[in-house]
C-alpha cells in the first residue's frame, strides 16, 4: 500500500511540474511580446508555433526529470540540493529544447523567450516542491503517510539516529525497533523505541511487524555480519539506508560523494573547492580593492602620524600561519617600538602594555592597524573573511594541548571572523575561538562572509580585548 501511495504522489508531482512547466512557457512569450517596454517588436509572431513547441517541452521536461529522478522520495534529504538537482535538470532540458528549436527551420523561436521560460520554471518549480514538502510534512507531523523503520545495531550511531528521526517528525519515519548483536546489548535501553532482538532475528521481525525501510547502522567491529543482515532481508521490497559507523569520525565537513557508481565518504575537507574557490577570491579581490580605494586618505594619515611621533618604519611585517600551515608575512601598522620583543619574545599583547607606542595604543584598540592587511588579501595570503592567523610560535602551544587546532587552517586567515564579531579577540580562551572558527568553515557561504563583515562594521572596531 504504501509502496502505491508513493507511485501516486510520484505521478502527482510529476503532473504538477509538467503543468508549472507550460505556463512558464506560455507565459514567458506573453511577458516577451505584450508587456510594455521590453523590446518592442515591429510583428509579434503568431502564438501558434510556441504552442505546438509545448509538446517537446513537456516531453524533454519529462524525460530529463525523469533521468534526474527528481520525484523520487526526499525524506531524508535537504532541501538546497532539491533546488540544486532542479536547476542542473531544467539547464539540460533548455539546452536540449535549443538543439531541438533548430528542427523548425520556417520559425526562430526568441531566445528572450527561452531564457525568461528557464529562469521562470527553475523558480517556479523550486517553490512548487517547497510547498509540497511543507505540506508533506504537516501531514507527517499528524501521524499520515507515515514510514516505519527497523534499525539494525543498539550502538552510539544507531541511537543518534533514533534520536534524529524521533525528533523530526516532518520526515514521517517511525522507528518500531532495534535489533541488537547480543543478549547482553538486547538488555540495555533505547528510549526512542524496544530492542526486539539479535540481528538474526531480522527475517522473523520484518514478518510479524509492518516494516517499510531498514536502516542498518553497525558499529565497525561488527561489520562482518552485514552480509548476514542482507541474507536475512531477503528479497523484500524495504528500503535499505546504510549509516556508516565511521562517519563518527569526521571533524570537519564530512561528506559523501558518487564517482563512477563507487561512494567516497570525506571525514575532513575544505570548503574552498571549484566554484567556491573562484566565488570567494573574486569576492576578496573585489571588496579588498575597494576598501583600499576608499581607506587611501585615512592610510597615508595615519602613516604620517606614525612617522611623526617614533622612529622606524611605518608599517611591520610579522610571520604568521595560513591556509594548510604555510607562512606568511602578514602587514601592519606598527604600533610598538623598534625591537619591541628582543628582550620578551614572543608574548601576547596586554592593557597598557609599555612597548606600545602612544599612537600604536589608539591604533590597536580601534584595530586600524590592520588595515594594511587589504594588501594580504590581495596577494591571495589572506581573506577578508576567515580564521585570524595566528604567530608560528604560539600555534606550536596551542596545537599540543587543544585537540583539531590545526584543522582551522583549512580556510584563508581572514582580517576577520566569526570568532572575533562574538567577541572571541585578543587574550581570550583560545578552545572556544577555535570553535567558532570550525563553526564557520563547517557552515560557510558567501552570504555568511557578508553578515560577518556587516557585523563587523556595525559592532564597530573597538574591543575591549583588542590592546
Amino acid at each position: 500500500m504504501l509502496k502505491q501511495h508513493s507511485k501516486f504522489f510520484e505521478h502527482l508531482m510529476l503532473l504538477g511540474d509538467l503543468v508549472v512547466i507550460a505556463c512558464c512557457w506560455l507565459l514567458a512569450y506573453a511577458l516577451r511580446f505584450y508587456l510594455p517596454g521590453i523590446m518592442p517588436e515591429a510583428h509579434t509572431p503568431p502564438l501558434q508555433p510556441y504552442f505546438w513547441m509545448l509538446v517537446p517541452v513537456l516531453v524533454i521536461w519529462a524525460a530529463v526529470f525523469r533521468v534526474f529522478d527528481l520525484h523520487r522520495p526526499r525524506r531524508i534529504a535537504m532541501r538546497s540540493r532539491e533546488v540544486w538537482d532542479i536547476t542542473k535538470a531544467s539547464t539540460v532540458s533548455v539546452l536540449i529544447l535549443m538543439a531541438v528549436s533548430f528542427l523548425y527551420r520556417d520559425f526562430f523561436f526568441s531566445r528572450l523567450v527561452v531564457f525568461l521560460f528557464w529562469t521562470m520554471s527553475i523558480l517556479s518549480l523550486s517553490l512548487l516542491r517547497v510547498f509540497s514538502r511543507a505540506v508533506l510534512r504537516t501531514s507527517r507531523r499528524r501521524h499520515f503517510n507515515l514510514r516505519h523503520a527497523l534499525v539494525i545495531g543498539t550502538g552510539d550511531t544507531a541511537q543518534k539516529l533514533g534520536e534524529i528521526l524521533q525528533s523530526h517528525l516532518e520526515l514521517g519515519v517511525r522507528i518500531i525497533g532495534f535489533l541488537g548483536e547480543s543478549h547482553s546489548l538486547v538488555r540495555q535501553p533505547i528510549a526512542v523505541a524496544p530492542v526486539l532482538g539479535l540481528y538474526e532475528d531480522i527475517a522473523k521481525v520484518m514478518a510479524q511487524k509492518t516494516v517499510d525501510m531498514v536502516f542498518i547502522a553497525l558499529p565497525l567491529e561488527s561489520s562482518h555480519l552485514f552480509e548476514h543482515i542482507l541474507e536475512g532481508i531477503g528479497d523484500s521490497t524495504v528500503d535499505i539506508k546504510v549509516i556508516p559507523d565511521f562517519y563518527r569520525y569526521a571533524t570537519l565537513r564530512g561528506s559523501i560523494e558518487e564517482y563512477e557508481g563507487v561512494p567516497i565518504v570525506s571525514l575532513q575537507d575544505t570548503p574552498l573547492y571549484g566554484w567556491n574557490l573562484v566565488g570567494k577570491r573574486a569576492f576578496d579581490i573585489g571588496g579588498a580593492s575597494l576598501a583600499l580605494l576608499l581607506v587611501s586618505p585615512l592610510l597615508m594619515l595615519i602613516g604620517g602620524l606614525i612617522k611623526l611621533t617614533s622612529p622606524g618604519p611605518i608599517l611591520y611585517r610579522q610571520t604568521r600561519t595560513g591556509l594548510d600551515g604555510k607562512i606568511f608575512s602578514m602587514l601592519k601598522f606598527r604600533t610598538m617600538h623598534i625591537d619591541a620583543e628582543v628582550e620578551t619574545g614572543p608574548v601576547w599583547a596586554h592593557a597598557d602594555d609599555k612597548r606600545c607606542t602612544p599612537i600604536g595604543s589608539i591604533l590597536r584598540r580601534t584595530s586600524l592597524d590592520e588595515l594594511p592587511q587589504f594588501w594580504n588579501v590581495l596577494r591571495g595570503e589572506m581573506s577578508i573573511v576567515g580564521p585570524r592567523p595566528e604567530r608560528p610560535e604560539f600555534i606550536l602551544q596551542f596545537r599540543e594541548r587543544i585537540p583539531q587546532y590545526m584543522l582551522r587552517h583549512k580556510m584563508k586567515a581572514g582580517m576577520t571572523g566569526w570568532a572575533q564579531v562574538n567577541g572571541w579577540r585578543g587574550n581570550t580562551s583560545i578552545e572556544k575561538r577555535l570553535e567558532y572558527d570550525l563553526y564557520y568553515i563547517e557552515h560557510w557561504s558567501l552570504w555568511f562572509d557578508i553578515k560577518i563583515m556587516l557585523l563587523t562594521v556595525w559592532k564597530g572596531f573597538v574591543h575591549r580585548h583588542a590592546y
